[in-house]
């Protein structure tokens, strides 16, 4: 994921022209388009020679101009991409102003691979690393905006990991500005992806800040989903596991998340619970159930993506008494899976909640299955044969 900055507010990079945009113009509109053209490319001439510029008053300017023409523009951060270098050495020099050359930067890697690469190959990870430290809160937020657009190349991951960012980042997760803690929550998810990380990252002990931040941000965010996979991959250590059940309100987080999350976000939830009950469900099973996971799963199994269908059928079985393969006698139907469950469940409130959720589980498969009845019939309607016909037999919801 990128981070684009205009106040470090996140933007999407628009493409320079219009897909909607008739290709037949006027003459006017023609001559305004090249004008337009003619004035942007004139204006990252200038750029770049006034980056080269020996004046630190002209340097600056040229990386405010810079984080202006690259706000939006893909074309423009090609054009710049010689202006990564000088940008570089403004972040080294103690004299320089760092927060222009670093939002500068940070438009330049928007969206943009090859620049990406670039700045952290020209050596800019030191100054943004040392900014991680730094007692400016304004100048924490943008380097840590920073890693997370860089962490979005998987060329750069090693990189960063190698420059000592992990266990900074993780401090930020703890003391930084809600904005930092956000940038670098999804900067740490980035590079968990690269597998010499992960291990790093668990070493940092990570799991009480992110779950303070999972209960803090809304459950439908991105920052969420990011918390929600980080988790995922690091209770596929046992010191995971044991970090997150001994922390208070760590399982009821990742069961909100699996209720209230996006489809995505839902799905690292389910996969944290399922890895967390395979690895010793003796151990998970009763703090899983405790935290009222039954509702949430049985939707799951309707609403969720394939892959979270999957996970919460499975879980559903590893959280009834018995593990094990019932007999012809009681077939292992979903339903009676959950029945299961449900004897076994304390307090009234949430047995009612999960008997509501499977009588809306059972409507919802019922209704499903009505629908597929409906397509199947009108595929296989004689051509002479009326459709209302076969409609009106298979009524509609």
């Amino acid at each position: 994921m990128d981070r684009a900055t205009d106040n470090l507010s996140t933007t999407s990079s628009s493409s320079d022209t219009n897909p909607d945009t008739p290709r037949a113009c006027s003459p006017s509109s023609s001559s305004s388009f090249s004008s337009s053209s003619s004035s942007a490319s004139s204006a990252v001439h200038r750029a770049l020679h006034l980056i080269q510029s020996d004046d630190p008053d002209l340097k600056l300017e040229a990386a405010r101009e810079i984080r202006r023409l690259t706000k939006t523009s893909q074309r423009c951060r090609r054009q710049l991409a010689q202006a990564v270098q000088p940008l570089v050495l403004m972040l080294r020099s103690p004299d320089s102003d760092h927060e222009s050359a670093l939002l500068a930067l940070l438009n330049l890697a928007v969206k943009d691979e090859k620049n990406k690469i670039k700045i952290v190959e020209a050596g800019a990870l030191e100054p943004i690393i040392s900014f991680l430290q730094s007692p400016d809160l304004n100048l924490q937020e943008y380097a840590a905006a920073a890693l997370l657009t860089l962490s979005a190349s998987s060329v750069n991951k090693p990189f960063i990991s190698a420059s000592g960012a992990i266990p900074l980042l993780v401090e930020i997760l703890r003391y930084g500005s809600q904005q930092a803690k956000f940038d670098a929550v999804m900067a740490l998810s980035n590079l968990s992806t690269h597998p010499d990380n992960l291990s790093i990252i668990l070493g940092t002990n990570p799991i009480p800040s992110i779950v303070d931040l999972l209960i803090f941000c809304k459950k439908s965010s991105k920052t969420a989903e990011k918390c929600a996979s980080l988790i995922e991959s690091l209770v596929g250590f046992d010191e995971g596991r044991i970090v997150l059940t001994s922390e208070e309100g760590g399982v009821l987080a990742v069961v909100e998340v699996l209720e209230n999350g996006s489809l995505q976000a839902r799905e690292h939830a389910v996969g944290a619970l399922l890895t967390m009950c395979q690895s010793d469900r003796c151990k998970y099973r009763e703090p899983i159930l405790r935290e009222g996971v039954i509702p949430g799963l049985l939707e799951l199994t309707v609403q969720g993506t394939p892959k979270s269908q999957t996970k919460a059928r499975t879980l559903l079985q590893l959280l009834r008494d018995s593990p094990y393969p019932r007999s012809d006698l009681q077939p292992d139907t979903l339903e009676n899976i959950v029945c299961n469950i449900i004897s076994q469940i304390d307090g009234d409130e949430q047995s009612g909640k999960a008997k509501k959720m499977l009588a809306e589980m059972v409507q919802v498969s019922m209704e499903q299955s009505l629908r597929h009845l409906q397509q199947r019939a009108l595929v296989c309607t004689p051509a002479d044969l009326p459709i209302a016909s076969v409609t009106s037999e298979v009524s509609s919801k």
